[in-house]
């Protein structure tokens, strides 16, 4: 049985010391998760989802979000670039993307998660994605990225809900607030969230 991967929000502004809303600690965790993606096998993964945090000034300004956090992630600058390659996985991986506007992966509807190679796979809308990797047998996913406490959690939540199990190396992601070990404790109570050391 494969496993799929989701790996959120690994972009320049949460993820570089200098990025526009830097997450402590992320900037440590790059090196990490670069080898863990070239080390994932083909025969035990179904495929890895980048998530992307996107906004867009005019609009950001006008939202909730902007009340908590400054401007961030904006389409198409430099603190918007993820910074791990697809590249990094094995070419028979599959790699896919997903733009997000709010932390919650799951809360926009008309969302299509597209191929993230370039490799002419026709865009998927999310949920059939999702209901199509159950079909497919695959009954985990491990997620990793930032931030624990936002968007990590609510991509977690909506797994779950999916009927997912899900498993979060606490090395490869950083909260703001609260780390994955705390989130999993207070939110996820007798769900099957499993966090490794």
């Amino acid at each position: 049985m494969q496993d799929f991967a989701v790996v959120v929000d690994t972009q320049y502004d949460f993820m570089a010391a200098d990025g526009a809303l830097s997450v402590t600690g992320a900037d440590a965790l790059v090196a990490p998760m670069r080898a863990w993606l070239s080390g994932l096998e083909s025969e035990r993964t179904a495929g890895v989802l980048f998530t992307f945090d996107t906004h867009v000034p005019d609009i950001y300004a006008a939202s909730e979000e902007a009340r908590e956090f400054p401007a961030h992630c904006v389409k198409g600058t430099p603190g918007w670039a993820n910074m791990l390659d697809p590249a990094l996985l094995d070419r028979a991986i599959p790699a896919w993307r997903i733009e997000k506007h709010v932390f919650d992966m799951w809360a926009e509807d008309g969302l299509l998660i597209e191929d993230a190679r370039g490799d002419a796979m026709p865009p998927v809308p999310r949920d059939v994605f999702f209901n199509r990797l159950k079909d497919a047998g695959v009954r985990r996913v491990t997620v990793i990225g930032v931030a624990a406490d936002y968007c990590v959690r609510w991509a977690v939540a909506g797994l779950v809900e999916r009927g997912f199990e899900v498993v979060v190396p606490a090395a490869l992601t950083r909260g703001i607030a609260r780390q994955i070990e705390t989130v999993v404790a207070e939110d996820f109570a007798g769900a099957p969230v499993e966090t490794l050391a």
